[in-house]
């Protein structure tokens, strides 16, 4: 399946199969996500694999979306709050790797690690989600292409997974993502035409 083929085929699953997922196929979703591109190469999402069936029936009672813990295996995809204090080392690997060649961040990265360290909380946090959210759709394809299924599922009570999943305030936790074989062939979902979303060519 090339690239086009698994955005168009995708769709949010809500019905799995009980079926095991092959190790190697989480394996390949939790890389999927590690490949993922981040600002400044911050990389600041975690990954939190729930499996067991114990964990699952617990999982149950922290969202009002039963399907989440009836699919074999949930992803919870979190940051890890303190990434942004590795800014600077990880712009120093990105001037080494040459990434910066022919910018001016080239000769004026500091300016941009400076820009990172001047965002309020809020600003942070919304950052590090906006992260996080692309590797979370880089998984989402890649479950495609492996015949999988998810959903991006975000009503869930935060402080109970995290109580679940023993997890301590570095951490915040920005999806679950339930995945799985589909046992559901769902159609395209309603799209805005073309010309809606592209606003103008200047």
């Amino acid at each position: 399946m090339n690239l086009l083929e698994a955005i168009q085929s995708r769709r949010s699953i809500r019905k799995f199969k009980p079926d095991a997922i092959p190790e190697n196929y989480i394996n390949e979703l939790i890389e999927a996500g590690r490949l993922a591109p981040s600002g400044t190469n911050i990389q600041p999402t975690r990954y939190i694999v729930i499996k067991s069936e114990q964990a699952r029936a617990k999982l149950k009672e922290c969202t009002p979306m039963p399907f989440v813990a009836a699919a074999p295996v949930v992803i919870a995809c979190c940051i890890d709050t303190q990434s942004a204090s590795s800014v600077g080392d990880r712009i120093k690997e990105l001037r080494e790797s040459q990434a910066f060649a022919g910018t001016p961040l080239d000769k004026d990265s500091d300016n941009y690690n400076k820009k990172r360290n001047s965002m309020d909380a809020a600003e942070l946090k919304a950052y590090l989600n906006l992260n996080a959210a692309i590797a979370i759709d880089h998984i989402t394809l890649r479950a495609v292409d492996l015949g999988l299924g998810s959903c991006w599922v975000m009503m869930f009570d935060k402080e109970k997974v995290k109580d679940l999943l023993d997890l301590d305030d570095r951490y915040d936790i920005v999806a679950l993502l339930p995945v799985g074989y589909p046992d559901q062939s769902p159609a395209q979902r309603p799209r805005l035409d073309f010309n809606e979303v592209l606003l103008k060519e200047i």
